[in-house]
């Protein structure tokens, strides 16, 4: 009889790796997660002809295919970070960053253009864009390094994390990328803000970003070419825009249906950064609300955890990038709606695109690891 019960303790105990997750992994988020990974596949599915018939491609549903490769590999390597604790995820994100850089210097020498851009490496049929894996790396090394600064003030955690800011900078005004750019300054500034560091830094980074913006405007001519552009929208290379707009008008509440667009036939990026155009035109702008919604809900939910974390570091990472996501949505509402310049900034979770793809799992992987429900890590006994 004590033998038996003894086993019986023992199996209560010892539980699988899969269940301790399984226990301590945030469902919620997991769940907003996973709901924008399938309607991604959706829509890619309604997107995917049209672009193989632009490109005169023989399988309708080739991006199809590869768009569900990388959600594929995105789910399956996000689960498989979640796994990490807290430290082991955060020296993956830094080894991630550190590599990044590496590749960037390498897309200098090696790299293939696309559209006056080099930004890409060839790895067989895919392409590989390494900013989209500096762009999370690097909003946790900041959250890291800034809260190693308060906990040992003798560590220049301030001028560390500035430097790592303008050599990733650098490297992204050299392809060019100013939207990448962007976006990273503004997940830095919000890391920074978190961080509760002084309003003089904060200040300078303001005053640095519009002078460096300025002089980008004046030296560099494609800047210039593509601000005017948009201020002036009458000209032929606002094309993708103006069809884009036309979807959205064309849909309606209801939309025309599944596979009933026209636009996106002669939409270049349809499947890519113009896929909530094609959204619009098809299945109208309530299916299209409910996609916001879900992505605000997974942005809304990741805060939500953050401002219950213990850990400081925790507390940062998980803001810095819910922010990266947020920001990143918006900027692709905006070109859709014509309210900002073209960026090649893709809708988090939704839009095909290898390289971007995975980086949003490798970034929604490090949510799902520093909010899990450990012992002490949430406060008010969550």
């Amino acid at each position: 009889m004590t033998t038996l019960t003894n086993a019986m303790s023992r199996s209560r105990t010892a539980r699988s790796p899969f269940f301790e997750w399984w226990r301590s992994v945030d469902h919620l988020t997991l769940a907003f997660f996973v709901c924008l990974l399938g309607t991604g596949l959706i829509l890619s599915m309604a997107a995917s002809p049209a672009a193989a018939e632009r490109l005169r491609l023989d399988d309708p549903f080739y991006f199809l295919y590869r768009h569900s490769i990388f959600v594929l590999l995105g789910f399956f390597g996000a689960t498989f970070l979640s796994f990490f604790n807290t430290v082991n995820a955060r020296r993956i994100a830094v080894l991630t960053l550190l590599g990044s850089l590496v590749l960037l210097c390498i897309v200098q020498i090696a790299g293939y253009e696309v559209k006056g851009a080099k930004r890409w490496l060839s790895i067989g049929p895919f392409g590989l864009q390494p900013s989209e894996f500096a762009k999370p790396a690097f909003v946790v090394f900041a959250a890291w390094m800034f809260s190693v600064g308060k906990r040992d003030l003798s560590v220049p955690a301030v001028p560390i994390v500035f430097s790592a800011y303008l050599l990733l900078i650098f490297f992204l005004i050299q392809q060019p990328d100013f939207g990448q750019s962007f976006l990273v300054t503004v997940c830095f500034a919000a890391v920074f803000f978190f961080a509760g560091l002084s309003l003089g830094w904060m200040l300078f980074m303001l005053a640095g970003s519009a002078m460096a913006a300025f002089a980008a405007y004046i030296f560099m001519p494609h800047v210039q070419s593509r601000i005017m552009r948009f201020l002036s929208p009458a000209g032929d290379d606002n094309y993708q825009t103006e069809r884009a707009l036309e979807a959205i008008s064309s849909g309606g509440f209801f939309g025309r249906g599944p596979g009933e667009g026209d636009v996106k036939f002669s939409l270049p990026d349809g499947h890519t950064d113009f896929i909530f155009a094609v959204t619009v035109e098809e299945f109208g702008f309530l299916i299209s609300a409910i996609i916001m919604v879900l992505l605000a809900g997974f942005v809304i939910r990741c805060f939500r955890n953050a401002l219950k974390l213990n850990d400081y570091f925790c507390q940062l990472a998980v803001a810095g990038l819910a922010t990266m996501i947020g920001i990143q949505m918006l900027i692709n509402l905006f070109v859709n709606l014509n309210m900002a310049p073209p960026k090649g900034m893709t809708l988090p979770f939704i839009s095909y695109g290898g390289s971007s793809m995975l980086a949003l799992c490798f970034s929604a992987g490090l949510i799902l690891s520093f909010t899990r429900r450990r012992p002490g890590a949430y406060g008010f006994g969550n």
